[in-house]
């Protein structure tokens, strides 16, 4: 069985040491010989120069781990990791291309260095929308949920709503996803957020749906009468 950085299943710390599990470009080893070790099969590529031993099954730990070694020092303490982001991190999502960073709009704008390869988003955060994984802030599912239903495309949105819902240790059902998108502001978009929601919620009870029985399909094909 892979080995895992989680010291207990199912838990997220708030910090790890990695133990040799995590590597990055400019520590021991660079860029071109990372990728010498992962062609050998020594390393998988986690994030950008990131990589992780070839028995380490990535978990939220390394992937906010290579999120943070993706960013400047200076920034992460400053930022919460969020949206695709934040539920890459979770495994409920594909990496991203561009991280998302979020920094509340009542803080002072910290800008971000030329061709960086993230993104700054200035939205209204509370303390309590935001969790510490491996050392930097990442949104609370439920957070990642309704950013995601607000402002992420419709078809790869939905698809994360239903893995986040899916995974028991973030607790994070869409019937709470739905509440907090209606009980939030009325802004733009909040129409088409609840829309991406109850998309969701159809498709995940279809899933749990038993399959007809050969009755149920003979019933379905004979014409109601009214």
């Amino acid at each position: 069985m892979p080995a895992t950085l989680f010291p207990c299943p199912g838990v997220l710390p708030a910090f790890t040491s990695t133990g040799g599990a995590l590597f990055f470009a400019g520590g021991s080893f660079s860029s071109v010989e990372l990728q010498a070790m992962e062609r050998d099969g020594l390393l998988r590529w986690l994030y950008a120069d990131n990589y992780v031993r070839w028995d380490i099954e990535p978990d939220p730990v390394c992937r906010a781990l290579a999120a943070a070694h993706a960013l400047p020092a200076r920034l992460r303490g400053k930022i919460m990791l969020g949206r695709f982001t934040a539920a890459w991190i979770y495994g409920c999502a594909p990496a991203p291309r561009r991280l998302q960073l979020l920094v509340d709009h009542r803080s002072r704008t910290t800008a971000l260095p030329p061709f960086s390869a993230a993104v700054l988003h200035e939205v209204h955060l509370d303390s309590e929308d935001g969790m510490e994984i491996a050392g930097i802030t990442v949104t609370t599912p439920l957070r990642t949920a309704s950013d995601l239903a607000r402002h992420g495309p419709e078809e790869e949105a939905v698809q994360a709503l239903l893995a986040i819902a899916a995974n028991p240790v973030l607790r994070c059902p869409l019937a709470a996803v739905r509440g907090a998108v209606e009980s939030g502001p009325r802004q733009p978009g909040k129409s088409a957020a609840l829309r991406r929601v109850d998309l969701a919620i159809d498709q995940a009870q279809r899933d749990q749906a038993p399959p007809a029985g050969p009755e149920d399909q003979t019933r379905r094909r004979e014409p109601v009468v009214r």
